[in-house]
């Protein structure tokens, strides 16, 4: 067959037929394990005659890194007659290795002795380097997993199935050999977020799109990890609801963001606390006169209840003034406690026309002192924002101040100052405060804004970096601009409407869901 001589035990005409018919690399042994013939497909794809078959441990045929694995496994199979099963990578005519797996089954005769040994080499290497290419990005998806501490998932509502990868389990510090049981996965929960993710569980089986998440994790040594999870639902092969998503710790960022907020806090009660010195004049005015009004009407009272006969209806009338003077003077003291003091944020709506007219009250006298003469212009029927009013009027405080200040060296011209509210283009309200002082340098409009950067001989270089920062919070965004002639104008714009700001406090947990 195939131009060799037959040996004595050369298989029949008819067997070398059926060999050299089936659509694969074909091998006959002898039962001591030697070569005996090979189909054409060998011939032709090795490009070697039979005899060079006989020597495929030492001639090349093998990969020589192969050979020392797969001997001892076709040895111990020729020596017990129990088929095997290899991978190998078999030379090919042009030089080429390529991956086969190599079976080898015995063929016994009616004594039960293994007359012959049949073995099919199939051509796997394709398959193999699909393996390992798909090797190779599970290896790097799993590196990019942990260093940006994001796992994938899989869940099946309508069975409760869940399936995590490696970083999910990492994250969660749960072992991946454990059953993944419901209990075992809200064991990791914080108990104060457990109702609300039950909840969220409960709208995604109904509902059935797609949703972000944000909950706490207490960990067994009773640390906390903060975790965002976002999941797309769409359905399996079967049809089935599906949800495909990621979980990420983000515990170092929301640890930063919270810090950073405190910082940011401590700094703004510093910039109002600075600003006392300035308003003591201020202050003094408007505490001054109620309890003026107090007094003088307390002694007109006095004077009425007197005479003879007494006035009982002037001092009735006299002392309905002195309780309001007096509650005037406690408007007085609530307004400034609020403004310097440390007082958490409380959103509300505010109207950014009453709020400027409230600061204006407590900082004219200052302003008059410096001889300017202040102008406002307030659009009527201004939409109010949604916002912390003593945060907003601390900002208004800080442009007045610093258009103040920058007006103190004018001695050519009036010292005039415009507030002007108006409702933006985008659906906002801005106030912008326009001065006539020493201006800016285009170039130096960024620089403003930075924190500690100050053009004052006794400026902190805070007031603006932390307004900045306030009307961000407000999703607003604040901005300065020279003017065509003298001085500048700084400007700052919040949204209107219903919506609060979006800030998530330590123990919030958050569920937003999707339509798009």
């Amino acid at each position: 067959m195939n131009g060799s001589s037959a040996p004595s035990h050369d298989p029949p005409a008819r067997e070398a037929l059926v060999i050299d018919s089936v659509p694969g690399l074909v091998a006959i042994l002898a039962p001591s394990g030697e070569v005996d013939d090979v189909n054409t497909r060998i011939i032709e794809y090795c490009g070697l005659p039979l005899e060079a078959m006989k020597h495929w441990g030492t001639n090349g045929i093998v990969h020589a890194e192969d050979v020392p694995r797969i001997v001892p496994a076709f040895t111990h199979a020729i020596a017990t007659g129990l088929p095997y099963d290899f991978e190998a990578r078999i030379r090919r005519f042009d030089g080429t290795y390529r991956w086969f797996q190599v079976r080898g089954h015995p063929l016994s005769d009616v004594d039960g002795c293994i007359a012959r040994w049949y073995v099919l080499l199939t051509d796997i290497d394709d398959l193999k380097r699909a393996q390992e290419e798909l090797g190779r990005e599970h290896a790097f998806l799993a590196t990019v997993q942990q260093l940006s501490a994001t796992g994938g998932f899989y869940w099946w509502p309508p069975t409760g199935k869940v399936f995590w990868s490696e970083q999910v389990y990492r994250i969660f510090e749960i072992d991946p050999a454990a059953p993944l049981t419901t209990e075992l996965r809200q064991s990791r929960i914080h108990p104060d977020d457990l109702p609300a993710h039950r909840e969220a569980v409960q709208r995604a089986i109904a509902e059935a799109r797609d949703f972000e998440y944000d909950l706490r994790l207490l960990m067994p040594d009773q640390s906390v990890k903060y975790v965002h999870a976002l999941a797309q639902a769409t359905r399996d092969a079967d049809g089935s609801l599906l949800y495909v998503g990621a979980v990420q710790d983000v515990t170092q960022r929301r640890l930063s963001e919270l810090a950073l907020s405190k910082v940011r806090s401590e700094f703004a009660r510093i910039a109002r606390v600075t600003t006392l010195s300035a308003l003591t004049a201020s202050i003094a005015h408007e505490v001054n006169q109620p309890l003026s009004g107090v007094v003088t009407n307390a002694s007109t009272c006095l004077r009425m209840l007197g005479a003879d006969p007494p006035n009982i209806e002037g001092a009735r009338e006299t002392a309905r003034r002195t309780i309001r003077d007096g509650n005037r003077a406690s408007e007085v003291i609530t307004r400034l406690r609020a403004l310097y003091s440390g007082m958490e944020a409380k959103l509300a709506p505010v109207d950014l026309n009453e709020a400027a007219r409230e600061v204006l009250a407590l900082f004219l006298s200052e302003l008059q002192r410096q001889g300017v003469v202040v102008r406002t212009e307030f659009a009527e029927h201004l939409a109010p924002v949604m916002g912390d009013r003593v945060q907003l009027q601390q900002v208004v405080l800080n442009l007045l101040r610093n258009a103040s200040d920058a007006m103190s060296s004018v001695d050519d011209r009036p010292r005039e100052l415009l507030v002007k509210t108006e409702l933006d283009e985008r659906d906002a309200v801005r106030l912008s405060v326009r001065d006539v002082g020493v201006g800016f340098e285009p170039d130096a409009a960024d620089k403003l804004f930075g924190l500690f950067y100050t053009t004052k001989v006794d400026g902190m270089g805070m007031g603006l970096s932390v307004s900045r920062s306030i009307i961000e919070r407000h999703r607003g965004r604040l901005w300065a601009a020279p003017n065509d002639g003298p001085g500048a104008t700084f400007s700052f714009s919040v949204p209107c409407g219903p919506e609060a700001p979006s800030v998530l406090h330590a123990g919030d947990t958050k569920v937003s869901w999707r339509t798009d």
